[in-house]
């Protein structure tokens, strides 16, 4: 019985205790449900609700792996052993396929190490994904068929939101963007955005953040609290607008951005119907054929618009010798940024009564709305210089080049002085203008065409469009400057918020016009067009689209000028830097070949420095090390020429200040290296000399020993700013720094297979810092990468290794330099050490790569990494030393000059020299105009 009594006793307190538990669990839970919904009502609130949203907004997180889940566990159980027998694939990006590999047995069985990347690689670039061409492009000058919302992910939309939205949900700006715009960043003004279609940077006064402590403002005055009250409501919800605020710098461009926003969403921004007067329906042209015949009418004369950017300030000047004629007349606007080139260009004008630079600059970008103000402002001043008796406007860069003669043009167009020569894209519109972007909203501040949303074409016209290179006669010139009917303005408004307005607005105002039937579908001119190299998105850091560019032309082009089908007087693109060959023999088809014995034919001189118009602030500091490095290894080899006379001061020199100009040195169209000219105080007499030195980088590949039939590599090289579409680095002579970005190339042969390759990344004190897999296609010549590698990359030699089933093909050596300079300023200790020490944690990926080590046989070496260490902090002097001990490896002072008489007897004159830049250039060589008005 007590037995009995006790276990009912035990039982009733473990229900008991059951009971207070299961309360328990109510209340914490009631609690817990409680305390959640006050939080979201709180944060649905003001600012916050945005945040919760969007939280609530994001898609479900991937599940985890299950046990069936094999090839998901494989990856997994590869990563955690660092096996590398089979290679983890790096994430393939966005539209491109997966690329066969060769057989994995072919490769041979090697001991665990870490996974490194696999990139698969097209013929000619993987540093971005492959881009579908279709074969049915259009022949407009510059876009290209690509919705920028397909573009890769680290394109230049930075900030801009992956998550989905639900149907029909509202996106409000983010809390970021808010705070960038103040309290009134959401709300557009009365009144017509500024600085539109002119790319302003105008600042405009902001309430301060509403979460800062502000001072009390005074009380609004009437007027401004009856603007406020008229003030429309706007809330930015589109995704592109949303992502251009996120992304734009200035205050006043995010404020313009939101104005022109609010002003769409209104309808208040955009024609909404615009009328045609063109008497014919549908799109005409008047079809003109070569006529060799004399025109037995009066000449016309010509009005060249010569629109200019860059330093190629002698490839310009062949341009303008070769158009030059003294009857006509020469319109040049250089860019604003362009300094250089603008001091250059004053110079030629002041010799030539035909001459005049705009006195007004703009810095236009490629796409900009900018681009058509430019040219529309050009044609206003042309049309009020009473003195210019101008009868066609031709446009040109200085990227073009004449294919027939000034006399040929006049004679043509003198026939023909009635139509305009524009290039249309063809016949397909809708087409067209989807890939154009006419149905986008753009806007053009920061330097930049922000895409802000969709819009409706104008009813009532037809939108046409092709290349914004064209020749356009007096008469529908001033129509679109001065007319005032609804036709041009409402083109001129619709186009200020344009992507590449200039390529469609002309195309646009003539085929709609009273002046339609004067149109010819040829603008005269031949492009080197080649999408499968020219379309890779190049300008996404200046323009939310993707681009075309023209390739340049090479002498193996020669025979396409000469065999046009239709009318042609010019052809671009042409870049000396690339080739000047396929220049001069245009030339000398053009006008016959210089001389043979004339200076200077094959060689080429490009300015990258002048201190008197850039300054030294416009150097990186890798460049402003290098260059003078350069200048004292000149100085180096001018002490070298006093052999056997040790206490000879007369060529010993000090050097002083910063470089004066810096040109890029081409011969026969390979780079020959750079021409630093710099001041240096002779030690003997004590005179300031003007000194030139020529530096030639040093080529260390080499490919491996004995060499295999098999091998496929022909060379192999490392640089930064890869030109995919030219194919080559920018950055001439390999010159890097700890905290570039460089990148890899390899050129290849052709074969009958593919080829699977791997690159090895290698720092100075043998850190493996990268390596991945390249897939070379049998048609491949070129293929590149960059690899994300952390900075500051360790000073030094590195080296790039390239195998094939990890047996060597070839490998270089290339130098990151040290800085000697930092912010322009002599690096400090500090500075140094947070230079030169190398990457964090010595890691310079996510993944390290030591277990390679014992693959590739390279051993770890203390010294190496006591001597790195001991470098990292150096300053002055003994960095000086280090840095010139390191270039004398890569680099190598070929010559040295003077642009006066000099103390250093052996010392020669630089204008005597057949390198300098100093020394005679007949192509590039302005003289005053002959009797029959040309001076080519």
């Amino acid at each position: 019985m007590n037995g009995t009594a006790c276990a009912r006793r035990l039982a009733r307190r473990s229900r008991s205790a059951v009971l207070l538990a299961a309360l328990g669990v109510l209340l914490l839970q009631t609690l817990i449900v409680w305390n959640f919904s006050s939080l979201d009502s709180s944060s649905s609130a003001g600012d916050g609700g945005a945040r919760s949203r969007a939280k609530r907004e994001e898609p479900p997180r991937r599940a985890p792996v299950k046990r069936g889940d094999a090839p998901a566990a494989a990856r997994l159980r590869l990563q955690a052993l660092g096996s590398t027998a089979a290679h983890v694939s790096a994430p393939q990006a966005p539209g491109r396929a997966p690329v066969p590999r060769e057989d994995a047995a072919e490769r041979p069985q090697l001991p665990p190490v870490v996974p490194h990347h696999v990139v698969s690689v097209s013929v000619t670039d993987v540093s971005r994904p492959k881009e579908k061409l279709r074969p049915d492009s259009n022949n407009n000058e510059n876009s290209v068929p690509k919705d920028f919302d397909s573009v890769d992910s680290d394109g230049n939309l930075g900030a801009r939101s992956q998550r989905r939205r639900a149907p029909g949900a509202k996106r409000k700006l983010d809390k970021a963007a808010q705070g960038m715009l103040g309290n009134q960043g959401l709300k557009s003004p009365p009144g017509q955005p500024r600085g539109a279609g002119h790319g302003s940077n105008h600042t405009h006064a902001l309430k301060p953040h509403p979460q800062l402590p502000t001072a009390p403002a005074a009380p609004p005055s009437r007027a401004t609290a009856e603007r406020r009250k008229q003030q429309p409501q706007c809330e930015v919800s589109g995704k592109e607008a949303i992502s251009a605020l996120s992304r734009a710098k200035s205050r006043g461009c995010r404020q313009q951005i939101v104005e022109v926003y609010c002003k769409h969403q209104e309808k208040a921004l955009m024609p909404q119907k615009v009328p045609r007067f063109c008497p014919v329906e549908g799109k005409t042209s008047v079809n003109v054929q070569w006529d060799d015949a004399a025109a037995a009418v009066a000449p016309v004369r010509l009005a060249f618009v010569l629109v200019v950017h860059g330093r190629a300030s002698r490839q310009f000047q062949r341009l303008f010798k070769a158009i030059y004629h003294s009857a006509h007349f020469y319109y040049i606007h250089v860019d604003q940024r362009s300094s250089f080139l603008h001091r250059e260009v004053e110079s030629l004008a002041g010799r030539y009564h035909n001459v005049r630079v705009t006195p007004w600059r703009m810095s236009t970008i490629w796409g900009g709305a900018s681009l058509l103000t430019m040219y529309l402002r050009s044609m206003e001043d042309l049309l009020k210089m009473d003195d210019w008796a101008w009868d066609f406007f031709i446009n040109l860069s200085a990227a073009d080049f004449p294919v027939r003669t000034n006399e040929q043009l006049v004679a043509f167009l003198s026939k023909y002085r009635d139509l305009n020569f524009i290039k249309s894209h063809g016949r397909d519109n809708a087409r067209f203008i989807r890939k154009q972007g006419l149905d986008r909203l753009f806007y053009e501040c920061d330097a930049h065409m922000w895409r802000l949303g969709d819009r409706k074409i104008p009813e009532g016209i037809a939108v046409d469009g092709g290349s914004d290179w064209f020749l356009l006669n007096r008469r529908f010139v001033n129509y679109v400057v001065n007319s005032e009917d609804e036709l041009v303005s409402s083109m001129k408004h619709f186009y200020a918020y344009t992507l590449l307005p200039a390529e469609s607005f002309f195309h646009t105002v003539l085929e709609n016009s009273a002046l339609c039937q004067t149109m010819v579908d040829n603008n005269l001119r031949l492009t080197n067009w080649n999408r499968k190299l020219g379309c890779k998105c190049q300008y996404k850091h200046i323009v939310d689209w993707c681009g075309c560019s023209p390739n340049d032309f090479k002498p193996s082009d020669l025979p396409r000028f000469q065999q046009a089908s239709r009318p042609t007087f010019f052809a671009r693109k042409f870049e000396a830097s690339v080739s000047q060959e396929v220049i001069n023999q245009l030339d000398g088809f053009l006008f016959g070949a210089y001389p043979a014995a004339a200076p200077g034919l094959q060689a080429y001189w490009e300015n990258v420095y002048e201190q008197e118009t850039d300054g030294v602030a416009s150097l990186s500091d890798t460049a402003l090390s290098h260059y003078h490095a350069f200048a004292r290894m000149g100085l180096s080899r001018a002490v070298g020429s006093l052999q056997g006379r040790p206490n000879d001061d007369s060529c010993r020199f000090v050097s002083e200040h910063h470089p004066v100009s810096v040109h890029l040195y081409f011969l026969s169209d390979q780079f020959q290296g750079y021409l630093v000219r710099h001041l240096a105080t002779n030690r003997a007499s004590g005179q300031l000399e003007s000194l030139e030195t020529w530096v030639t980088p040093k080529d260390h590949f080499t490919l491996t020993s004995p060499p295999h039939s098999a091998n496929r590599l022909l060379h192999a090289q490392v640089g930064t700013d890869w030109d995919p579409k030219e194919r080559l680095f920018r950055t001439w002579g390999g010159v890097v720094g700890p905290q570039d970005e460089p990148g890899a190339v390899q050129r290849w042969s052709r074969s009958q297979s593919n080829l699977t390759a791997t690159v090895v990344w290698i720092d100075p004190t043998n850190v493996i810092a990268a390596t991945y897999d390249i897939l070379v296609d049998a048609s491949a010549e070129v293929t590149h990468y960059r690899p994300p590698l952390a900075a500051p990359l360790r000073p030094g030699v590195w080296t790039l290794r390239v195998l094939h089933h990890w047996s060597p093909l070839g490998q270089t050596s290339f130098l990151v330099a040290p800085l000697e300079f930092h912010r322009q300023q002599l690096v400090t200790t500090d500075a140094a050490l947070r230079l030169h020490a190398g990457p964090p944690r010595n890691s310079y990926m996510e993944q390290s790569f030591h277990g390679l080590n014992p693959v590739l046989r390279l051993p770890v070496s203390l010294g190496a990494v006591e001597e790195a260490e001991a470098n990292a902090g150096l300053t002055g002097a003994p960095l000086r030393l280090w840095l010139d001990g390191l270039l004398e490896g890569h680099w190598a002072a070929s010559d040295v000059c003077s642009t006066q008489p000099s103390a250093c007897p052996v010392m020669q004159r630089c204008s005597l020299t057949a390198w300098s830049a100093a020394s005679p250039d007949p192509k590039s060589e302005l003289t005053a105009p002959r009797e029959d008005g040309r001076i080519r």
